[in-house]
């Protein structure tokens, strides 16, 4: 997994956030903006940082010179949002010595929790759900006249497909594409589609020419983002409809996930194209065969399991079951077979029996995962398994049984990794080596780090690298110089 990358999601999902910044104009209004979570709240926090740009105020990272402090919060775990509370009431205390100072929650713990920040808590100036970024300098002006503010309503249409996001904190070199917004799938755990709404896609054409622009400025990769990127379906905007819906005139000019990503790849054969999340469910054969006819389309695929037994993928409202999952890995295998798979696993999720969690282990030896993300179930509020389920899985058993899969993953990361040692590979250079100046680093088309000497390659540059030594993480090269 790519470090940066790897270090924010591991950090948001403990409650640490990632600071984004721009450079400043001499005068300029400065805003502080602080993003917990997913890739997706990193995204949006560049769709943020654009609007209020717009209105004069540029992103700094000295939180005591700003004037408005905004937190891109994420409501998917509970701890993230005790980090945020602890945040909030550090700022309390910086508006006491500076009275002017606006702060505000954004994104899915604001949707959550709405007017309890600015009534019970009285944390906040401003509250703003995901769909209504575009209202933030309005609300900017109330709080300026002395009214708190609120914007939580959700959409069925909006993308934000017109607004060039400003690129923050980012190596300059990978960046992310926003394709879809929302959730329809109503998992039982999941609390997105209550604070992220209902699914829609974006135009495609708007999405050819933000990645257009991103490799004009010198980008190298682009990530497609979306709860569920395989469900995507453009036909000219609103709610969204299956395909068999469709009239025949939309029908005629449609964009399912495979089009778009052929469409993407098209654009510049030495710009790699990645894309998350995946849901089995959803995911087609015609996907596959896309990603497999495309080289700069990377040979890597995010698909959360959550669990390996059937009767808690019912439970979940995943809507497949253990073989279902597998036939999907099945193909994955037949039609790419130097594909890396990652997936998600929850650990103690409600009436997990021994024999359950058993089964996920043993579908983990089964899968051979390269990576995967692993958690205790942490019930949140509103959702189905909240209202139809009990929480009863002691919280030492849950950690228990996280540091069982945890352990397997250790080895299939390892065993995984030693299968490529010997082998040489394409990597995008994406920085320097926090250890060694001397070292760079990127990932292959698998997603893997590799490490190697610097040589006279530089960030951007592709090296081929032959891995000659690797541990768990990451595989340790040398680059090939003609």
């Amino acid at each position: 997994m790519f470090e940066i990358e790897k270090k924010v999601i591991e950090e948001a999902q403990q409650g640490k956030p990632t600071l984004l910044t721009t450079e400043i104009p001499a005068g300029a209004k400065r805003l502080y903006l602080e993003s917990y979570g997913c890739q997706m709240n990193f995204s949006d926090s560049e769709i943020v940082a654009s609007i209020m740009r717009e209105n004069g105020y540029y992103t700094t990272h000295n939180l005591y010179e700003s004037d408005v402090i905004m937190l891109n919060t994420c409501a998917i775990r509970e701890n993230a949002e005790q980090k945020v509370r602890k945040r909030l009431t550090e700022f309390r205390k910086l508006k006491k010595s500076k009275p002017s100072l606006i702060v505000g929650v954004l994104g899915c713990m604001a949707e959550r929790l709405k007017e309890k920040f600015l009534e019970e808590e009285k944390l906040v100036d401003i509250v703003v759900g995901p769909d209504a970024y575009r209202s933030l300098p309005e609300l900017v002006g109330e709080v300026q006249g002395g009214q708190k503010a609120m914007n939580v309503l959700l959409s069925l249409e909006e993308t934000y497909a017109d607004i060039s996001p400003v690129r923050l904190g980012g190596n300059g070199i990978t960046a992310f594409i926003s394709i879809m917004r929302g959730c329809d799938n109503m998992c039982s755990f999941c609390v997105v589609p209550f604070t992220r709404g209902r699914e829609r896609s974006r135009n495609p054409e708007t999405i050819l020419q933000e990645a257009k622009e991103l490799l004009a400025s010198g980008y190298k990769e682009v990530t497609l983002l979306g709860q569920n990127v395989d469900s995507y379906l453009w036909y000219g905007g609103g709610a969204k409809k299956e395909f068999k819906n469709l009239t025949e005139e939309e029908k005629s000019t449609a964009v399912n996930f495979a089009q778009l990503l052929e469409m993407v790849a098209e654009v510049d054969k030495d710009l790699r194209i990645r894309y998350t999340t995946s849901n089995p469910r959803d995911m087609t054969n015609e996907v596959l065969e896309v990603m497999a006819k495309y080289e700069n389309i990377c040979k890597y695929i995010h698909l959360p399991i959550q669990s390996g037994n059937s009767a808690v993928l019912e439970r979940m409202n995943r809507g497949y079951n253990r073989k279902e999952y597998l036939d999907r890995i099945a193909a994955i295998k037949r039609i790419m077979p130097d594909c890396a798979i990652s997936t998600d696993i929850i650990c103690g999720f409600c009436g997990e029996t021994d024999e359950e969690h058993e089964d996920t282990k043993s579908l983990m030896w089964q899968v051979e995962f390269d990576y995967a993300y692993m958690f205790n179930y942490s019930e949140r509020p509103k959702t189905l398994a909240e209202r139809k389920y009990t929480d009863d899985i002691p919280e030492a058993l849950k950690t228990k049984r996280l540091e069982e899969v945890i352990a397997i993953q250790r080895k299939l990361s390892l065993e995984s990794n030693k299968k490529d040692v010997g082998k040489t590979f394409k990597v995008l250079v994406e920085g320097t080596s926090k250890r060694n100046e001397n070292e760079l680093f990127g990932r292959n088309s698998q997603n893997k780090v590799i490490v190697f000497p610097k040589e006279n390659f530089k960030k951007g540059d592709y090296a081929m690298v032959k891995v000659h030594d690797c541990n768990s993480a990451t595989l340790l090269g040398n680059a090939i110089v003609e």
